[in-house]
């Protein structure tokens, strides 16, 4: 597996947006992290930051929309230069539907999962999916503590790709660190997401690459 590493901007000095996103250049996208205050309660930037942080052309960015309604206006988000749009399977009526939508915008299209929300009614939907987002924390707020009893949920997935032969990116969000990244990877994860640990390091570029490192030798054991 190819290890991917995607910051979460949600913990960054938002004053000083371009700065913070040159300080993760080295990442492979920018996670960013879409709010309503209804699916979850919190509510942060939408659809015009993200263009303008697609626009800055220093990450490609990896949108997770934690949004009601995901069906109208996920698409959106592709068609202004996201890379990969995440919605939530609670949000959506028809997400085989949306996630043809957001490919045919040229983006990848991801599928996130609350804690409480199995993988098994979606494990025959999973070739129309480019990634399975497992939440690892409730949505809503960065900076919580890592729940551990989701990596059985990882391993599930990880294996109904695998059974089915689909070529499936497994992310995870939430308390993601140098404590919790080797085991979110010897669960089969690639795809991490890490706001708090990334943001509060001293040195952001140099804890990419330590948390890179430590999920990269973990795939090798």
């Amino acid at each position: 597996m190819t290890i991917t590493i995607s910051p979460s901007i949600l913990n960054c000095d938002v004053l000083d947006l371009r700065c913070e996103l040159e300080k993760i250049a080295d990442a492979d996208f920018a996670h960013v992290d879409v709010m309503d205050n209804h699916f979850v309660p919190n509510l942060t930037w939408g659809l015009p930051v993200v263009e303008q942080i697609v626009k800055s052309k220093v990450l490609p960015v990896d949108a997770h929309l934690m949004i009601e309604d995901a069906d109208r206006w996920a698409p959106a988000y592709a068609e202004v230069g996201c890379a990969s749009v995440t919605f939530h399977a609670e949000a959506a009526g028809a997400p085989i539907r949306l996630a043809r939508e957001i490919r045919a915008q040229g983006a990848k299209a991801g599928l996130a999962l609350k804690p409480s929300t199995g993988i098994e009614p979606y494990v025959d939907l999973l070739h129309e999916f480019d990634m399975i987002l497992v939440m690892t924390v409730e949505p809503g707020f960065g900076g919580q503590s890592f729940l551990d009893s989701m990596l059985p949920k990882v391993q599930r997935t990880r294996r109904a790709a695998i059974r089915t032969g689909v070529d499936l990116a497994i992310q995870v969000d939430g308390g993601v660190s140098r404590s919790t990244i080797e085991a979110c990877a010897e669960a089969g994860a690639d795809v991490f997401v890490a706001g708090s640990a990334v943001f509060n390091a001293e040195d952001a570029a140099a804890e990419v690459a330590e948390l890179r490192r430590l999920a990269t030798d973990a795939c090798a054991h």
